[in-house]
């Protein structure tokens, strides 16, 4: 595996319409908002999310928040979103980070490695730690979650509550 991660920029590819297209509306707590019909639909969405990355225009109860693309050689196999700071909804419910690996991928040690690089960008925009959220029952993202340092600190009403400290992941 020759992993890397970029963050989102203002023109992409179709190779990248083509993952969210398999990824769908997404599941498991994820909500896949770049899903798109056409590339003209995604290029709005691209732009968009670049804005948002930016604060530009943000509504009130939303944050900032860079979208991350991870890559094995030239393949996306998934995506993450890095929210730079919590708001009292994201306090409760999908926290700093969201990832979703596309599902022809899944089962690959991705989502492991892609939540491990989100925590090192975290830490670079100095968020000393950063909340996930996930469901109870969803074993596999626990796994990743526990995998990369988290510490679960509550499960409420079938969410659980985890939180890592970025420099636990910072090299």
């Amino acid at each position: 595996m020759a992993l890397t991660l970029r963050e989102l920029q203002v023109k992409e590819d179709e190779s990248l319409l083509l993952m969210v297209q398999e990824i769908g509306q997404g599941g498991n707590g994820f909500v896949n908002g770049l899903n798109s019909g056409s590339m003209e639909e995604f290029a709005s969405k691209v732009q968009r999310n670049y804005e948002m990355a930016r604060g530009i225009d943000l509504p009130d109860q939303y944050v900032p928040q860079t979208i991350y693309w991870l890559y094995d050689n030239d393949k996306p196999v998934g995506y993450g979103k890095l929210r730079h700071r919590l708001n009292d909804n994201l306090l409760e419910l999908g926290g700093h980070i969201g990832y979703v690996i596309r599902p022809s991928e899944r089962g690959k040690g991705y989502g492991k490695r892609l939540l491990a690089e989100l925590v090192k960008k975290a830490n670079e925009k100095n968020i000393s730690r950063v909340l996930l959220t996930c469901d109870e029952f969803n074993l596999a993202s626990r796994r990743i979650i526990e995998t990369n340092h988290g510490e679960l600190s509550s499960i409420t009403n079938g969410t659980c509550k985890y939180w890592i400290e970025t420099a636990a992941l910072h090299n």
